[in-house]
Parts: C-alpha cells; sequence; structure tokens
C-alpha cells in the first residue's frame, strides 16, 4: 500500500517540465498523523515544516498563540519608552513611510495608534521618482527644522547611514522600524527596530520573515505596556490594539510576506477585523474595489493592495496613509475612487509597456 508521502499533489502527478510532483516534507509525520487524502490544509502547513503536534495552533492561528514580548527585539523597549515620553509631553511626531502598501498601513498604524493616545502625529511619504526610495536627509531635516522632535520611519531606514547622520545633527531623535536586510554596522539612530538584524538573538531572529507593518504591530503593543506600567490609562481607555489588525494583514499580503508563524495569526484575525469594515478608509476602500462580500486573503493582494500600491507609482504617494487615517467619510469615498482610477492607469501603462516589449522582442526574431 503506498504511503501518503507518494501521492500525487491534488491529483497532479508531473509539473509542465515533467518533474513528479510530490509531497515534500517527513514521511513519517504525515503516515503517523493519520491525515485523510483530502486534508489540503494539514498536508500544506507539514509540507511548511510545521510538526505534526503543532497544527492544530498553526490551523487555527491566534495572536494569542503567536504573538512573542516585544522586548525580545533589540531596541524595542528604548523604541516603546521613547514614544511614550513623546505621547505624555504631547512632541510632535512624523511618521515617515515608504511609499507601497507596507510602507502605508505601517504609517497608518502608528498614526491611528497615536491619535488614541491622545497625540495627533503627522506623516510623510516621499515621492516616489524625485526622491526615491528610503528617508531622505534633507526631508528628515526639514521636518526637525518645522519642529518635529521625534521621527519613526516605517519601512525604510536599516540602511540609511547618510540620511540618519543628518537627522542626528539636527537635533531630532529617529525611531526606525524595518524589516529589510539590515548590515553589521547600523545607522546612527535613537532606536532601530528590526527582527533582520544580525545581532537578535535566535528568538526574535526567527521572526525576520514580518513585514514592517508587523514589526509596527508589535512596537504598538510595547507603547501601550510601558504607558498602563506608567498610569496613563488611569484616565483614559486603552486602545483598542486588535482593531489596528485589518492594515497588518492588508500590509503583510501585499508585501508578499511568509504566511506562516505570527503572520497567519495577523491575517487570519486581520480579515476578520476587515469584515467588519469599522475602518472608514478601509470600507471605502473595499466598496471602491467592487467587493460585496468580506474580503479574503486573496483580496488583500489583488484588489486593496494593487490600490494603495497605485498612488506610490503614478500619483500622490500620500494618497494611501490618508485614505486610511481619515475620518471623514466623504473624504475616504473620494481617495478611494481616486485610487481605483489611478490603478487603471497604472494597469493601461503595463499593458503597453509589455506589448512594446513583445513587439521589440518579436521583431530580433525577423
Amino acid at each position: 500500500m503506498a504511503t501518503l508521502h507518494t501521492d500525487p499533489v491534488l491529483g497532479i502527478t508531473r509539473s509542465l517540465t515533467g518533474q513528479p510532483w510530490h509531497w515534500r516534507g517527513a514521511e513519517g509525520d504525515r503516515r503517523e498523523a493519520d491525515l485523510q487524502p483530502d486534508d489540503l490544509v494539514s498536508l500544506l502547513l507539514l509540507s511548511r515544516g510545521v510538526p505534526r503536534d503543532d497544527l492544530e495552533r498553526h490551523r487555527a492561528p491566534t495572536i494569542r498563540g503567536f504573538m512573542p514580548n516585544p522586548s525580545i527585539f533589540r531596541d524595542m523597549d528604548n523604541a516603546a519608552d521613547r514614544l511614550a515620553q513623546a505621547v505624555i509631553a504631547r512632541e510632535k511626531v512624523t511618521i515617515y513611510g515608504d511609499y507601497d502598501v507596507d510602507g502605508a498601513t505601517s504609517a497608518a498604524l502608528l498614526i491611528r495608534l497615536l491619535r488614541d493616545l491622545g497625540l495627533d502625529a503627522g506623516a510623510y511619504i516621499p515621492d516616489r521618482l524625485m526622491e526615491g526610495y528610503g528617508p531622505s536627509g534633507a526631508a528628515l531635516t526639514k521636518l526637525a527644522q518645522d519642529g518635529s522632535t521625534l521621527i519613526v520611519t516605517v519601512d525604510c531606514g536599516a540602511m540609511a547611514y547618510e540620511a540618519l547622520q543628518m537627522a542626528h545633527e539636527a537635533g531630532v531623535d529617529v525611531i526606525v522600524v524595518d524589516h529589510h536586510k539590515c548590515a553589521a554596522v547600523l545607522p546612527r539612530a535613537f532606536a532601530l527596530v528590526n527582527p533582520n538584524r544580525l545581532d537578535e538573538e535566535d528568538e526574535a531572529a526567527s521572526h525576520g520573515h514580518l513585514a514592517a507593518v508587523g514589526v509596527a504591530f508589535l512596537l504598538a503593543a510595547a507603547v501601550v505596556r510601558t504607558l498602563r506600567a506608567q498610569g496613563y490609562f488611569a484616565s483614559r481607555p486603552e486602545p483598542a490594539l486588535m482593531e489596528l489588525l485589518d492594515l497588518v494583514a492588508l500590509g503583510t499580503v501585499a508585501d508578499v510576506a511568509q504566511l506562516k508563524g505570527l503572520n497567519r495569526a495577523f491575517v487570519a484575525q486581520g480579515l476578520k477585523i476587515m469584515g467588519r469594515r469599522r475602518n472608514i478608509g478601509m470600507a471605502a476602500l473595499i466598496e471602491a474595489s467592487r467587493l460585496t462580500r468580506a474580503p479574503v486573503c486573496s483580496d488583500l493582494g489583488f484588489a486593496l493592495g494593487p490600490r494603495i500600491n497605485a498612488g506610490g507609482r503614478v500619483g500622490s504617494a500620500d494618497l494611501g496613509v490618508r485614505l486610511l487615517t481619515t475620518e471623514d467619510e466623504s473624504e475616504a469615498r473620494a481617495i478611494a475612487a481616486e485610487l481605483s482610477r489611478l490603478n487603471d492607469e497604472r494597469r493601461a501603462i503595463e499593458a503597453m509597456v509589455q506589448e512594446e516589449a513583445e513587439g521589440l522582442l518579436a521583431a530580433q526574431h525577423n
């Protein structure tokens, strides 16, 4: 009798190139689990390295089941303490985000958190063509001159040596929240929170698959914990952190982060929050995408995400953040409609470029 590991994948025995298709992973795990042939989720989880005795936690992922102590990450406590100080002192804070979906959702998450804590933070999203990727020293210096005493960069900054040095010389504190690869020598920042730092311990480094918005959520949890310990919520309610998970889910999927571990919990729970449409901007984005049901994971990558991205590609880079942080329904609908229009324009441009490229390729073979 053939064991499960020799069975074809979804009834397909070979790939288009003729290679045999079999389930990868430990044969024993699948055999001992006594799985049914149609238990696709368990088979996929096992093939991705999930231990047999941990299947149930991964099949129904929860934040409680996967959330680490934020303090395991280097500089996390320093970053949380500095943000808590800014909240208490009502400092001028600016969130400096990248222009893609991960950057927009990360920035929106921190802006919404700080708003709930009583601090209205500003947003700065660089122009993709004029300023390029990452923090600009000129922009950071200008923000300092305009009164910002704390800048938090999200989804960028891990390699911004010159820009962060300029910010330091301008007298402004910068917290970097990123997930991109780091070098052994880090740029000068008040704190640099990134699970992909080379000096992270194993537990923290195991979260290197997080998108920046996931790291931002961990920072949000650390800030609330810090303020709680300082008695900040004696006379005011704590922010509902779980309500921010729709942003985490969108940024995680749109950034094509691996859907394993904590990311699975972020997306599974975030989709539930998104389905309630409590975020006015997110609700307008869903409506503009012509979705009449609750969004599913594929919608984040193929309907909602591309519209946010379109702002940074062919429109105004800050449209995504403005949409996801607005409390005005009319403004939300207007921005969502503009992002849909820009997304159609982006698709037309891509189709034209592809057609021209195919024409050039065909000409070379004639």
